[in-house]
């Protein structure tokens, strides 16, 4: 079960609650679930938002709920909370079910998703200038794929927000000092409310986020790609305990190597054994991360704010490169491929569709090597 299919599940729950008569309240048209802070998989607060038009308690509401809920396909356990939240834990088959989604829709995953949050609740993005016209390019191609190809998709900057020859001199500028990825990535990273901070110059180390976001990029199709040359290809699944780590994916040349030989940031990778306590956490923030993306492409375009993909994609690289620094990907010497293989092969090409995905929303490039 994805993210969104939990949210369509929980307000399905609402609407027969209410068809039913035991809350007496006005549905809301959506439900949002987030990432849970402590027990469980995911939470959702719609309890604490109904209690007041239901005339209840919150943890009566949740309670009704949580009784509806209890025994859905793909939900292994519904708790109350607190003050009434709802937390939520995930059948087993939850995250191959994600990295079978994002591997499904391919380009197409993170389109389409309804735009959260209520009128007047959107902040101004920067006008004018370089950084004006960068984030009107941005949030042009995610009204793109929030709302579908009928909006353009192609960059242009939309009707009312026309940039001035001068604002096209300014990029035009900063793209010829800084190249055209550092000088989007250091216009778009700032919220609309904080400054602009350039480089000096373009930096290919893990210190720049944008430098590890297309590195994580890169890692993701190299062990792709060193799969295929092993003869086997990602298939969703269990990514097991994790297994000593110090094996590397490429040497420059895509063949398998023994110790890890690239450059570049390594979170860990290549220093030690990894253990289960180490990777099913890692793999758990992977995967809460991968499923939340679509909600962040649609707050994105209703708070018209590219800084909240450029946040996702910085966490999820890190995410990424901190979970194969845990985990042994690929098979070594005369092993032979498992079933774990497979399912952290396909783990990693579903990150780098994600990866990829929100790169091209912001008009920065995804290289395949770096």
């Amino acid at each position: 079960m994805t993210p969104a299919e939990l949210s369509r599940t929980v307000l399905r729950s609402v609407r027969g609650a209410v068809a039913e008569r035991e809350l007496s309240v006005a549905v809301p048209e959506r439900v949002v679930v987030r990432p849970a802070p402590h027990s469980g998989d995911y939470a959702s607060n719609v309890a604490l938002q109904l209690a007041a038009g239901a005339g209840l308690p919150a943890r009566e509401v949740a309670e009704v709920l949580r009784g509806r809920l209890a025994g859905c396909p793909g939900i292994a356990r519904v708790e109350v909370a607190g003050p009434g939240f709802l937390n939520f834990t995930l059948g087993d088959d939850a995250p191959a079910e994600l990295v079978r989604t994002v591997l499904a829709q391919g380009a197409r995953y993170g389109t389409g998703g309804a735009r959260p949050g209520r009128p007047g609740a959107a902040t101004a993005p920067p006008s004018g200038g370089a950084r004006g016209l960068v984030v009107a390019e941005a949030l042009a191609r995610i009204d793109a794929a929030v709302d579908g190809p009928a909006t353009r998709s192609d960059g242009a900057v939309p009707q009312g927000a026309a940039a001035s020859d001068g604002d096209r001199a300014e990029l035009a500028r900063l793209i010829a000092h800084l190249g055209g990825d550092e000088a989007r990535w250091a216009l778009l990273r700032p919220a609309a409310h904080d400054p602009v901070r350039l480089p000096e110059r373009p930096a290919q180390r893990e210190e720049n986020p944008r430098f590890r976001v297309q590195y994580a990029y890169a890692r993701t199709q190299a062990l792709v790609r060193n799969a295929r040359e092993l003869g086997f290809t990602g298939a969703p699944g269990d990514t097991g305990p994790e297994t000593p780590t110090g094996t590397g994916t490429e040497n420059g040349t895509g063949t398998p190597t023994g110790p890890e030989t690239h450059t570049g940031p390594t979170s860990g990778a290549g220093t030690g054994a990894g253990t289960e306590a180490e990777s099913r956490p890692a793999a758990h923030a992977l995967h809460l991360l991968l499923g939340g993306f679509p909600d962040v492409v649609a707050a994105a375009a209703r708070y018209r704010a590219p800084d909240r993909v450029v946040r996702h994609l910085e966490a999820l690289a890190e995410a990424y490169l901190r979970w194969q620094g845990a985990c042994r990907p690929l098979p070594v010497g005369e092993e032979k491929p498992s079933a774990v293989h497979r399912a952290r092969v396909a783990l990693a090409d579903a990150t780098g569709t994600v990866l990829a995905n929100g790169l091209r929303l912001l008009g920065v490039s995804a290289p395949v090597r770096l």
